[in-house]
């Protein structure tokens, strides 16, 4: 069945692509394959990742640790957040040599295109394989509600043109290769990424709802003012006021949208917008405090210290 469309989530992609700017996404591709049946490999966890898996020909057997199991298709594309463990296999598998051993084995040295399995070339199945990462500390409801797996069809990217265009565009640049193709293949995998968040969260009531909040025009203009002015002393009396809301109806929607209360939301994106000023190395501690929005270098370092387990300054000198 074709994934339903979410009408009406374009518009405020400017929050979207603060966030995403924050965090430091940034997409890498780390092979293209070549297998041959019999082939399965365990992909090990990697914390703060989300690989995506993505069939041009033949078949894929997929079980991800703590979500489901699914057989993919030419067209098929999977992202797994949150660098869950999973299998990949011709045929359903509950173990797996680890990647590292298929590599090693297969005497692949990151470039090229990885040659694994037992040699039946009457089915192939090649695949395109990559990872987004985030910055170390990075954060965000928008993270947190992403579900154990997330799969686009061939028919759903029917219904999702953007992807669908980008993922042909990715798969033509990865076989074709050539001057620039590693750039190419990045920004095109990140340019994904943000299809398959808008796209996904069909499938993902609490990304819906808070793709529902970006697109709200009254609490998508909130969270407008809070990502453009966090250094701002926002409460929730002004931003219900620049809302046009009661105090308490706008509390209240931005909980049921967002999850959490709008000060705690402001407070948690004050620290992201810290930690990438500090990771910049730009600016000294005192500069991110006040750029983030805290009247003083102390209350900045208690609360980045309670959220990083390091102080501002400790974190900017081990990122130097």
């Amino acid at each position: 069945m074709a994934r339903r469309t979410l009408i009406g989530y374009a518009a405020p992609m400017d929050v979207l692509d603060d966030i995403l700017a924050s965090l430091a996404l940034k997409g890498a591709l780390y092979f293209r394959t070549d297998f041959s049946a019999p082939w399965a490999t365990r992909v090990p966890e990697l914390k703060g990742a989300a690989r995506f898996h993505l069939v041009v020909e033949g078949r894929c057997w997929v079980s991800v640790n703590g979500g489901a199991q699914l057989t993919l298709g030419p067209g098929d594309l999977i992202l797994i957040p949150a660098g869950r463990s999973h299998i990949l296999a011709d045929c359903p598998a509950m173990s797996a040599p680890p990647l590292e051993s298929v590599l090693r084995d297969a005497g692949y040295d990151g470039g090229g295109v990885l040659v694994a399995g037992g040699g039946d070339k009457s089915a192939p199945t090649q695949l395109i394989c990559g990872h987004f990462t985030f910055r170390d500390g990075a954060d965000h409801p928008l993270l947190r509600a992403l579900p154990p797996q997330l799969l686009f069809t061939a028919a759903d990217r029917v219904c999702s043109p953007w992807l669908d265009d980008i993922l042909r565009l990715l798969t033509r640049r990865v076989f074709e290769a050539g001057a620039g193709a590693a750039t190419a293949v990045t920004r095109l995998s990140e340019a994904a990424f943000v299809e398959m968040v808008r796209h996904g969260a069909a499938d993902a009531p609490e990304m819906t709802s808070i793709l529902a909040a970006l697109a709200d025009r009254q609490i998508g203009a909130t969270l407008s003012l809070m990502h453009a002015r966090p250094q701002h002393v926002w409460t929730v009396e002004s931003l219900a006021a620049e809302a046009g809301m009661s105090r308490s109806r706008f509390a209240e929607k931005f909980r049921a949208l967002i999850g959490m209360s709008p000060l705690a939301y402001l407070s948690e994106w004050r620290l992201q917008k810290a930690l990438a000023l500090l990771d910049a190395g730009r600016c000294s501690v005192q500069q991110a405090a006040a750029q983030s929005g805290y009247l003083s270098p102390a209350a900045f370092t208690r609360a980045f210290t309670a959220k990083f387990g390091a102080s501002p300054t400790e974190y900017r000198r081990a990122r130097a």
